[in-house]
């Protein structure tokens, strides 16, 4: 599997975004087709974003908003 070249800015820092468990679209961009959420390597995100995100998709995914696999 090739590694994808990180960006130096994180994109939520740089569009100044709240990640936010109700904000389907933007975490839907940062989980795998198999719904695995995507590391900070791939994904290009800070520590504190992904982390964010981590905890956004986890409560969104207790919420029914995002399905826990895909099929």
């Amino acid at each position: 599997m090739r590694r994808l070249r990180r960006s130096k800015k994180c994109p939520i820092c740089a569009q100044s975004q709240v990640v936010d468990y109700k904000d389907v679209a933007l975490l839907r961009k940062y989980i795998s087709e198999r719904g695995k959420i995507l590391g900070r390597a791939i994904s290009g995100l800070c520590a504190k974003h992904q982390r964010a995100l981590t905890r956004s998709i986890k409560r969104a995914r207790y919420m029914a908003l995002l399905p826990f696999s895909q099929r």
